[in-house]
């Protein structure tokens, strides 16, 4: 069974005027976007991981990630499954050896693991056509652009969170 459409993470952004939190996954081979609507503090534990920012104690998707290595898994994929009543779905999928095991997770908590383990993501073709937005190849690199502009500028504490600890 496939995965689903393998997805690149461009990053977190605001969302104006409703100041919500997205993250934006982008398809590979293709030109179509899947933003979904996330809650402060996993946007900000995925800016952190995007940034590379290093803390004294682990944070939550830090445990998490310390964790699973020390179980001796590791992260395969995510893979984002299904949009029901506007709401995203996403699944884990660990190996430990020669099995496999998957696990069911909000998108936001599973693209912030994804983020500190290089796991690779996808998103099922159907949620990509329900709720896929693409981007024509003219303007696309001009979105692009911006939004990198965006990241450059944007902080953990753009999300509400406190400054990282020294």
């Amino acid at each position: 069974m496939s995965d689903g459409v393998p997805m690149d993470l461009v990053g977190v952004r605001i969302e104006l005027p409703s100041n919500q939190p997205i993250v934006l996954l982008r398809e590979k081979e293709g030109r179509r976007f899947l933003p979904i609507w996330i809650g402060a503090i996993e946007a900000t534990a995925i800016a952190y991981a995007l940034e590379g920012v290093e803390h004294q104690r682990p944070l939550t998707h830090d445990l998490f990630r310390d964790s699973v290595q020390a179980m001796g898994s590791t992260v395969e994929r995510v893979v984002v499954t299904e949009l029901r009543d506007n709401i995203f779905f996403a699944d884990l999928v660990f190996s430990t050896g020669d099995s496999e095991v998957h696990v069911s997770a909000r998108p936001s908590d599973a693209i912030a693991l994804a983020a500190r383990t290089d796991a690779p993501l996808f998103a099922a073709s159907q949620v990509l056509d329900d709720a896929g937005i693409e981007i024509e190849d003219e303007t696309k690199e001009e979105e692009i652009e911006r939004f990198r502009e965006f990241l450059d500028d944007v902080s953990p504490t753009d999300f509400g969170a406190p400054p990282p600890a020294s």
